[in-house]
């Protein structure tokens, strides 16, 4: 009996000063980030047959496991990985806010002044003072845009040193992982026992790989963790850790590829598949907000700028000569590493969008892809006019090989290349280049407009005066020259006629030949005419600057002024940067909830630590009694006189 109490106070003392150990432990790790609590897991012994019944036999120590929920730990990743990912953007969108909020930053201010330098020129063409203020004026709005575009560009490269730092950390937490893996299948024996510390520190460190991408964690049968990022690549299988790197796009240098080393082959994440974390947030934002921001005031830039220069094309100068180009406006950019070319040109402005286009070739078709939202356009020859912009190979040989790739990038350079072409005030081009006259001997009472020149008008200039003359017997005008058509608008309904055909009179109508526009009103006599002629000696006309100070109103974007359009640009990253700073809060509020849950199961209570080590004080002093009275029933025993 003596041996049995001393087997059964042995073990049970032996399970109390466990338990006091793992109290103790779990108290001095309460701080520890990641740790989880554990446990002493104990069983009865078998108990042992006797003829009156089943005799325990103690107790003995089966494992220490620790207190972890996988679903919570889950979740909580996915938390993190988000609250990384909105926070990592709002920081970056929030840059962009400031820059083009700014009132020191001057865009809105700036445009607004050139502008008014328009107008006031419109009001004194012939003060060389308002030319030259003018003139400031449009250096200063070009100045204040190209430092923008300069800022975006930093803010693109500082983007770009930000990614290749998170790339840094997750190859480091990686490869981290995978020893951790290597590690706890050693000391797991087999799957035998459970290395509570090192799993606790693998799941700290998936954990703190969430805050930088959002990878998928599979648990392999041995117990190991495999990683997977984007579309499915792997980062982790096992005790081998993949190589993410960075390295400049092959179009695009400006911009940095990620991927994972398989090899010597680099696994290129495709736009948009590494979702999450900190790198997932700079990678969304640089192909988002930070692209189209670029894009939108190039695209701004771009629009003013040659609206300006062919409104100062139809006009006169100072000294009379016409107008050339105010601004140097950009060209689309064309990237390629095939050996065709690939021309873009603008053609049309106002259906500029703010997207970048990649044209890839299969060998019999081509197909352009819009970026922004991957609207896609095949086709199979050239020219193709998409977006405003005409596509051609030119020339066209060499002609492009199957599988040749074009990155196009419309607007991205319009705002730092737009820069005032000419410093003599006198360049600027403030008259009309045509003026009329009425005879004064004519003997009805029609009256002629100031007349006007369109786009056509360059094509042929004025060269000398031309005169229209009204027959009443007909009820029409002749003069006009013998090899141009006349097209006669009323009440929005115009007739054209042909070269060399009279043109019936119509009071009010508006005729246009040539590229030139002149209203003919009242009731004209027999033999009446009205001349044409080139604008000589007019610096005090005003009419092209009114045309260039009405540019400020007009739709040059696709239904919005240039102004508008930055106003709309400056809106939409307001709000944003607003969206991610409200997703940043919302998301770190869940990751506290979830840890908040995770805690109760995970975490250290010291008041229920503190409860259990006097509960195993206690059990581990009556073991010890369990000695006593063990040694008094053997001393009995010894002492029994026969």
């Amino acid at each position: 009996m003596g041996t049995s109490l001393l087997s059964l106070g042995s073990g049970a003392l032996i399970a109390a000063q466990a338990g006091v150990m793992n109290a103790g432990n779990n108290i001095a790790n309460a701080n520890t980030p990641g740790y989880s609590r554990q446990r002493v897991e104990q069983a009865p012994n078998l108990a042992l047959y006797s003829g009156v019944g089943y005799f325990g036999q103690g107790v003995h120590l089966q494992s220490v496991t620790r207190q972890y929920d996988a679903l919570l730990a889950s979740e909580y990743r996915g938390a993190q990985s988000q609250a990384s990912f909105s926070q990592a953007y709002s920081g970056q969108a929030g840059r962009i806010d400031s820059m083009l909020g700014d009132s020191s930053s001057g865009v809105s201010a700036a445009l607004s002044d050139f502008f008014s330098g328009v107008s006031n020129l419109a009001s004194n063409p012939s003060d060389p003072s308002a030319r030259q203020a003018m003139l400031a004026a449009a250096q200063t709005a070009t100045g204040r845009l190209q430092e923008i575009s300069g800022q975006l560009s930093t803010l693109r490269s500082s983007n770009n040193e930000s990614i290749k730092a998170s790339v840094a950390e997750i190859n480091g937490m990686a490869t981290q992982v995978a020893q951790l893996n290597q590690q706890i299948a050693v000391a797991s024996q087999g799957g035998t026992l459970a290395p509570n510390d090192l799993l606790d520190k693998r799941d700290a460190l998936v954990g703190d790989l969430s805050k930088q991408v959002n990878g998928s964690v599979v648990v392999s049968d041995a117990g190991e963790y495999n990683v997977f990022v984007g579309n499915g690549q792997p980062l982790v299988l096992g005790s081998r850790a993949l190589t993410m790197v960075t390295r400049p796009e092959p179009l695009d240098p400006a911009n940095l590829q990620v991927g994972v080393m398989n090899g010597t082959s680099l696994v290129a994440y495709g736009q948009g598949s590494v979702t999450g974390g900190t790198l997932g947030g700079l990678l969304a934002f640089r192909d988002q907000t930070l692209g189209e921001a670029q894009n939108s005031v190039g695209r701004m830039a771009m629009a003013m700028g040659a609206a300006f220069n062919a409104q100062q094309k139809l006009g006169l100068d100072a000294n009379g000569v016409a107008g050339t180009d105010l601004f140097a406006v950009s060209t689309p950019t064309v990237l390629t590493t095939s050996a065709a070319t690939l021309s873009a040109t603008v053609t049309d402005y106002s259906a500029l969008t703010t997207s970048d286009y990649r044209m890839k070739y299969d060998g019999t078709n081509y197909t352009l892809t819009r970026l922004q939202d991957g609207n896609q356009t095949t086709f199979a020859t050239f020219p193709q006019t998409i977006d405003g912009i005409t596509y051609d190979v030119n020339p066209p040989v060499p002609a492009p090989a199957a599988n040749d790739s074009f990155l196009v990038q419309p607007t991205l350079n319009g705002a730092s290349s737009l820069s005032v072409l000419f410093t003599d005030p006198r360049r600027v081009a403030t008259a009309a280049p045509i003026r009329t006259a009425a005879t004064q001997a004519n003997t009805g009472t029609a009256t002629v407009s100031a007349g006007a020149v369109t786009s056509a008008y360059t094509a042929t200039p004025l060269a000398s005066a031309q005169t229209l003359t009204y027959a009443s017997a007909t009820g029409t005008l002749s003069g006009f020259p013998a090899g141009s058509a006349v097209t006669s608008t009323l009440n929005g309904v115009s007739t054209t006629y042909a070269a060399g055909t009279p043109v019936p009179y119509a009071s009010g109508a508006t005729l246009e030949w040539d590229g030139m526009q002149v209203k003919i009103s009242g009731v004209p006599g027999n033999g009446d005419t009205f001349s044409v002629l080139p604008n000589t000696g007019a610096s005090g006309d005003n009419r092209n600057a009114l045309a260039l100070a009405a540019l400020q109103t007009a739709q040059l974007l696709g239904g919005s002024t240039v102004q508008q359009a930055f106003g709309q640009l400056v809106a939409t990253v307001g709000n944003k940067a607003h969206q991610m700073q409200v997703a940043s809060t919302a998301q770190a509020s869940l990751v506290k909830q979830v840890q908040a849950a995770s805690d109760s199961v995970s975490g250290v209570n010291l008041d229920e630590e503190a409860a259990d080590l006097l509960r195993f004080q206690q059990a581990y002093q009556a073991a010890g009694k369990m000695f006593g009275i063990a040694s008094t029933l053997f001393d009995t025993i010894l002492n029994i006189q026969h």
